[in-house]
């Protein structure tokens, strides 16, 4: 049986990829400046195991989720979502899930590949998320942020954390790749 060319277990796959994304959200570490969450790790192991079109499509849903109204994003959800400096980031993570699942099985998987995913899919994070805080902050919301603030503290202090969940990322997916059997999807 298929959905719009996606198999059931596919679908229960992404469904289970934004359970795990709407989780992420709300487990916060506690670090200065910037809040830090799990999110990235979801939605690039979303990309890494579920492929670039399983992947975007899981993380696709949490956001139309979110975006309906149901709390799932790390600062709750609705429509005016939008507007949030952060929202980037949410288009960033299905961009980079995509980006991730693409580059992972562009070749032969293995940790290398992973995390080389990995590191393709945060800068779609980061590329996506960046711009629109600038954008939004910038023409929307009338908070001017200049280029080496928007740096600072939309990369800088942001990233450390995501370059370590990279790595975390691309050895659950080398495990998970071990038991292929139940993540058997079309990359």
């Amino acid at each position: 049986m298929e959905v719009k060319g996606f198999s059931v277990r596919e679908l229960v796959l992404c469904a289970f990829f934004v359970a795990l994304a709407a989780v992420g959200a709300r487990i916060r570490v506690p670090v200065p400046v910037v809040p830090f969450t799990l999110q990235f790790l979801f939605t690039t192991l979303a990309g890494l195991t579920l492929g670039a079109r399983g992947g975007a499509a899981a993380v696709g849903v949490y956001i139309l989720l979110g975006l309906a109204g149901v709390p799932v994003f790390a600062e709750g959800g609705g429509p005016a979502y939008i507007l949030q400096p952060t929202f980037g980031y949410l288009i960033g993570f299905a961009a980079g899930a995509w980006i991730s699942g693409r580059v992972a099985y562009a070749g032969t998987p293995s940790f290398r590949r992973f995390l080389v995913a990995s590191f393709a899919g945060l800068g779609a994070v980061y590329g996506c998320g960046m711009f629109y805080c600038w954008l939004v902050s910038n023409f929307v919301l009338g908070t001017p942020i200049a280029l080496g603030p928007l740096i600072l503290y939309c990369f800088v202090l942001a990233v450390p954390g995501d370059l370590l969940l990279c790595f975390v990322s691309a050895q659950i997916a080398v495990r998970v790749l071990e038991r292929r059997a139940i993540f058997n999807v079309r990359p």
